[in-house]
């Protein structure tokens, strides 16, 4: 029988909502906490969603990503409302950043039949065929709710404002509608997450990498795949929003945020047959958490017994089947050897 602890996840975005519905599920007593009033409103709002498991990591990730796919399809079994739009990639005329054996090369005429409203069309393309997206704002949503029906209990308009600790081990946290007792803390907060530890006297090498999310309503579905190349980086929502993401440059004038949104939705205007249709919806910049290395970092504490850190780039990709191996070392109390090159300790 399993022990029942009191599990605090502080930030319902992608991440958090994965670790609350994972733990919930194994009947442990859960408190999801987070600031907004609703899920989804920081970097998870503004997330292009590609379920990107052929891109280039290094090998003691790479078992991460292959595992990826395999745990969305498990999931949409597991969930049958959960939506996901297994469309493939296309990728030409950036630097090839997905790992060869994951894509199949396709001619002109292959691509014209995958993507028939483009008006210019390359010689090549490469096409990753078991890649797909999400709806991020709808699918953390949907986790959350499930966590709830599984027991969680969610607390929205909730700072965190401090963990508190005893004897270096979490007793709980102090928050804007005061003090909840734990176990096990398991912080998802993305960017903030280094701010909230740092009283711990840890410090967390994460940074906010910041950009571009441009979303546009379409009458029509313009884009059938998820497109990536020189020019621009786009693919379809819904069938009547398409979303195109952009690296963020400066704060400023035409290298600002407003500038390139402004430009990339006119690249897609003019480079989509019905594009000239499209209309502007939003600019928004989301603040990835970006570990310095590049790579998850996981796991309990060392300092701080019962300290859980949950920090993702790729959180989309990697939500899911980390907050399965997460949960399975907070409920079991086993150390999963697939998250050994993910611990804070290896800084």
């Amino acid at each position: 029988m399993v022990r029942k602890q009191k599990i605090v996840v502080i930030g319902a975005g992608i991440v958090g909502a994965s670790m609350a519905y994972n733990l919930a599920k194994r009947n442990q007593d859960v408190t999801l906490i987070e600031c907004n009033s609703t899920a989804a409103c920081e970097v998870t709002e503004k997330s292009f969603a590609w379920i990107h498991s052929s891109s280039r990591v290094l090998q003691n990730y790479r078992h991460l990503y292959d595992a990826a796919l395999t745990e969305y399809h498990a999931l949409e079994k597991e969930l049958t409302e959960l939506k996901i739009n297994w469309h493939g990639a296309l990728t030409w005329g950036v630097p090839a950043s997905m790992e060869e054996s994951y894509i199949q090369k396709l001619n002109r005429q292959q691509i014209m039949e995958l993507e028939p409203n483009l008006r210019e069309y390359p010689e090549e393309a490469a096409y990753a065929r078991e890649e797909g997206a999400i709806d991020p704002i709808w699918t953390t949503k949907l986790l959350v709710d499930k966590a709830k029906e599984k027991g969680a209990k969610i607390l929205f308009d909730t700072k965190v404002m401090k963990i508190r600790t005893e004897d270096a081990k979490v007793i709980g946290v102090q928050t804007s509608n005061g003090f909840i007792e734990s176990d096990v803390i398991v912080v998802a907060t993305g960017a903030a997450l280094p701010e909230l530890c740092k009283p711990l006297g840890l410090d967390v090498p994460v940074a906010p990498s910041p950009s571009i999310i441009i979303r546009m309503k379409s009458n029509e579905k313009l884009i059938h795949t998820l497109i990536s190349n020189s020019q621009f980086e786009a693919r379809q929502l819904t069938d009547d929003t398409l979303i195109a993401a952009e690296d963020y440059r400066d704060e400023s004038g035409e290298n600002g945020p407003e500038e390139i949104g402004k430009r990339t939705f006119e690249i897609l205007r003019h480079g989509l047959k019905g594009g000239e249709k499209l209309e502007l919806e939003s600019i928004k910049v989301g603040m990835r958490p970006m570990p310095v290395d590049g790579y998850p970092i996981v796991g309990f504490c060392n300092q701080v017994k019962g300290l859980y850190l949950t920090v993702m780039h790729a959180a989309i990709t990697l939500a899911p089947v980390i907050s399965h191996l997460a949960a399975s070392e907070i409920i079991d109390n086993v150390r999963m050897k697939e998250l050994d090159s993910c611990r804070l300790s290896r800084f």
